[in-house]
């Protein structure tokens, strides 16, 4: 049996501002470095360690990741991928929520929130928020980037990643620690706990906490709990 920590990133910017965030590359904020430094802490004193570390490309993971490395005394290697973005949110991207529902309306806003298959207004591919139009993914297809996406499509983007990258490590007994996302980290749950469309829409994952799930070798949940 090993073990696998899921943390979602501390309080961005954006967090504390109620944008949509998605694939916008926003820091955190004071206080969502000290979440992170709380969570490592939290690990520590758990007697937790990692043989690596899985995160997306986005800064507010990646320094997650290594203010809570930095706290544990670890140095471990640490493999940022795109497929590890939080899910994009579209034309929302960096808007407030009345702003967004004032433009677009209450359903295309309170939909993608809340249906599965939901998407949120797509972007224009000329639009400087779409990631293809920036240097960070310049070496991807733009037509596997999203112009938007539900958080089925966000499931489509990552199960490959999991199944190819992330869980032949946890088959080796490999402890691994991944720093990422709201909902990336609830498709997660989604395959590990085997949930319905329906229950995970209603899954919540506060910032900086860290979520133990213990795995046997084929990868099936023994139990999962919060560190805290």
């Amino acid at each position: 049996m090993t073990k696998l920590v899921l943390l979602r990133h501390g309080q961005s910017i954006w967090n504390r501002e109620k944008r949509f965030t998605g694939w916008s590359d926003i820091p955190l904020s004071p206080e969502g470095e000290r979440e992170a430094q709380q969570a490592g802490y939290l690990l520590q004193r758990a007697g937790f360690t990692f043989d690596m570390c899985f995160t997306s490309t986005l800064q507010r993971a990646k320094s997650t990741a290594r203010i809570v490395l930095s706290t544990m005394q670890l140095d471990i290697p640490v493999y940022d991928s795109w497929h590890l973005n939080e899910r994009h949110y579209g034309a929302l991207e960096g808007m407030e929520r009345w702003a967004a529902i004032k433009k677009f309306g209450v359903w295309p806003i309170l939909g993608c929130q809340i249906k599965f298959d939901a998407t949120p207004p797509y972007l224009n591919p000329q639009d400087p928020r779409f990631p293809g139009n920036q240097p960070g993914y310049a070496g991807i297809d733009k037509s596997e980037i999203p112009l938007g996406e539900s958080l089925q499509h966000t499931l489509t983007r990552i199960q490959p990643y999991w199944e190819e990258t992330i869980r032949p490590e946890i088959q080796q007994g490999k402890r691994l620690l991944i720093v990422s996302h709201r909902n990336t980290l609830r498709v997660f749950t989604m395959l590990l706990d085997q949930l319905s469309s329906v229950n995970i829409m209603r899954s919540r994952l506060a910032t900086a906490r860290p979520l133990v799930y213990e795995l046997d070798r084929q990868c099936k949940t023994v139990r999962h709990y919060y560190v805290d």
